[in-house]
């Protein structure tokens, strides 16, 4: 005995499956860049498990954790970015730091929320 499986079920799989597989969409993509050159071109420093580095330094790490991310489809907005690669350490939960020249130094997640914002014109 045979058993068919329908053509609209076959679909169905098809585009669950693409659509799981489904990388940011482009204006995460910009938002998600945007964070990051803000970050490169800030001129503030970046602490990370209590050394600071330059924010160069640190866009090229967090550039790291963002293609892990990417790799396990766990990054497709720039929140997720923010709450998943740019707010803490993976390996010791520590909160990343920010410290600015004129600004109090912060955590890392409140900055580039207000970046986010920024980027987005409000």
């Amino acid at each position: 005995m045979r058993h068919r499986i329908p053509v609209a079920a076959l679909l169905v799989l098809a585009v669950v499956s693409a659509t799981a597989d489904a990388a940011p969409g482009a204006a995460a993509q910009r938002e998600i860049d945007g964070l990051m050159q803000a970050l490169e071109d800030s001129g503030c420093r970046f602490q990370r498990n209590g050394t600071w580095y330059p924010a160069s330094d640190a866009r090229s790490h967090l550039q790291r954790k963002y293609d892990y991310l990417l790799k396990r489809d766990q990054a497709d907005t720039a929140e997720q970015f923010i709450e998943r690669a740019a707010s803490r350490s993976s390996m010791s939960g520590k909160p990343y730091r920010v410290s600015c020249p004129g600004h109090a130094e912060q955590d890392s997640a409140p900055w580039f929320q207000q970046q986010l914002v920024q980027l987005r014109g409000h």
